[in-house]
Parts: structure tokens; C-alpha cells; sequence
């Protein structure tokens, strides 16, 4: 079975915020391609803010928790805070009920809500 190409996650700047929008479930290797995408445009861009937004997204299991966490707790050693939008309902509950846990890393409703934390975290 060959593999198929590599999902691009669109990272997008506004002001001092880079956002993710994950239009798509996604592999193992390409989280790993997200994480390093977004330090270095962190740093690049010297963002203050990172919003993951993952509403497209029908499933997180414990690797895409667990790089989703290890993901905001680095970008946060690079200097910004993370938010991760867009929790489907019923991810939320799969969550709950497999223990999985985003310790340590804001979430909000949407993007919206993710925008209004970055901006009352850094007023």
C-alpha cells in the first residue's frame, strides 16, 4: 500500500497570531510535519499567539493528543501561547472517555473565542 502525499496545513498570520487550520484527519508524520512547521514560523515571525483550529478533525487519538500538547508546550518555550479551537462534540466526549488529556494547553470553542483569549492573555 503506498502512501499518500503529505497534508498541508495552511498557516496563516494574522497580526501577532499564526493560525493552523487542519482541513483534514491526519497522519502521524504529518503532525510531526506541523509541529516543526509552526516553531520555526514562531520564531520566524515572532508570534505571540499560535491557534490550531482542529474542527475538521473526526478523530484525536492518543498520538495526535500527545503532539498536540508537546506541540503548545513548545511553542510556548519559543516565547507564544497556544489555543486549540474547533473540539467537535463528539471528539470531545471519545476524549474523555479513553483518558486522553491536553494537559496544560488552553482550548476554546472557535476561532473566534481562541482570538479573544490570545488577545485579553496579552492585553
Amino acid at each position: 500500500m503506498k502512501a499518500g502525499p503529505a497534508v498541508q496545513v495552511p498557516i496563516l498570520k494574522q497580526g501577532n497570531y499564526l493560525i493552523a487550520i487542519v482541513q483534514t484527519s491526519m497522519r502521524d508524520k504529518d503532525l510531526i510535519a506541523l509541529r516543526e512547521a509552526l516553531v520555526e514560523k514562531v520564531g520566524r515571525h515572532r508570534a505571540r499567539g499560535v491557534i490550531i483550529d482542529v474542527a475538521s478533525m473526526d478523530v484525536m487519538d492518543s498520538f495526535s493528543t500527545r503532539t498536540f500538547r508537546d506541540m503548545a508546550h513548545t511553542i510556548r518555550l519559543r516565547g507564544a501561547e497556544t489555543v486549540i479551537v474547533g473540539i467537535q462534540p463528539e471528539v470531545a466526549f471519545a476524549m474523555v472517555q479513553l483518558g486522553l488529556k491536553l494537559h496544560g494547553v488552553a482550548t476554546a470553542l472557535d476561532l473566534e473565542e481562541g482570538i479573544a483569549f490570545l488577545d485579553q492573555r496579552f492585553a
